[in-house]
């Protein structure tokens, strides 16, 4: 049995959605969130409220402490097992998130590549960007054009993988691709969900509020209280700039500002990402309005699970 997807950018609604749509046809919900999963920075991160919580059960939100690096292959398993365990009581599964590589390692697998190298990696981080991208270009170009040249990290794992393999990092990702333990390579036929989005002046006021209310909640003291964060669990959206509100670099209309664009343009990126995945049908929730787009998700989905369980 196939689980049903839910995706799309921030702040697009998805949670109630997702929730609203599994009261109806009695599932669960697995959250794909790469920073939700974690226990604590629950207004930072935009968790679910205790209303949406309670309709049906929620699985891989909160249970990773802070201070645990977290991965896609790490997310893999553990919600295969969720997944596995929730078919296991004759329920359906709903996977709901905005995380991309957290949805395309259930969706499509995990390539197998090499562990990452500490040696390796300590002399390659002694390089500029401009020295990786160029090692990068001579090694891989067609992976260089394919990846953000802007992200050191993505740069270097690309290299570090090209070194250690001997074979171009994109030759490795286009060949060697782990068939979805979940479904069966076959299986995969048609949408497996869908992708939600607003036009973006609606989206981006639905940020701006969001944002808005974090901080009248108490999003600031709920980051100065935060501990041994791990390098993964620092990446999360805003965290850096209230860190530097609370170091009274900047004002907090300032630090709001901030925050907001960011997260404006982490939606666009989602948006992108998703775009260029063609397994989701996409739906603009701002033609249909709240209620009418859930009903339609609400079939597409009874449609599928109807054709999983013939």
């Amino acid at each position: 049995m196939k689980p049903f997807f839910i995706v799309g950018p921030t702040a697009t609604g998805k949670s109630e959605i997702a929730a609203e749509i599994a009261s109806q046809l009695d599932a669960e919900v697995v959250s794909a969130d790469a920073f939700q999963i974690y226990r604590g920075l629950d207004l930072l991160t935009a968790k679910p409220e205790e209303a949406i919580l309670r309709k049906v059960p929620h699985h891989l939100l909160s249970v990773v402490p802070l201070g645990e690096e977290m991965n896609a292959e790490k997310f893999r398993s553990a919600a295969v097992k969720t997944i596995e365990a929730i078919h296991a009581r004759k329920k359906r599964a709903i996977v709901v998130g905005g995380s991309g590589l957290y949805i395309k390692a259930l969706t499509h697998g995990l390539s197998r590549l090499p562990q990452g190298d500490p040696k390796l990696r300590a002399r390659l981080s002694e390089s500029s960007l401009d020295e990786l991208r160029d090692q990068l270009v001579v090694l891989d170009p067609a992976g260089a054009q394919k990846i953000d040249l802007k992200n050191r990290r993505r740069v270097l794992r690309a290299l570090e993988i090209c070194l250690l393999t001997g074979q171009p990092f994109s030759e490795l990702r286009t060949r060697d691709s782990r068939p979805d333990t979940l479904n069966g390579p076959s299986s995969r036929v048609g949408k497996e969900g869908v992708l939600l989005f607003w036009n973006r002046a609606e989206l981006y006021e639905r940020i701006d509020r969001r944002v808005e209310k974090m901080f009248a909640q108490g999003v600031v003291e709920e980051v100065r209280a935060a501990r041994e964060l791990s390098s993964t669990a620092q990446k999360a959206l805003g965290l850096r700039e209230i860190r530097a509100l609370l170091a009274g670099e900047i004002s907090e209309k300032d630090c709001i500002a901030s925050i907001q664009q960011a997260t404006r343009r982490y939606a666009k990126r989602q948006l992108t990402w998703f775009r260029g995945q063609p397994n989701f049908e996409a739906l603009n929730i701002s033609s249909y309005g709240y209620p009418e787009a859930t009903n339609l998700i609400a079939q597409n989905a009874r449609f599928m699970f109807a054709q999983n369980d013939d």
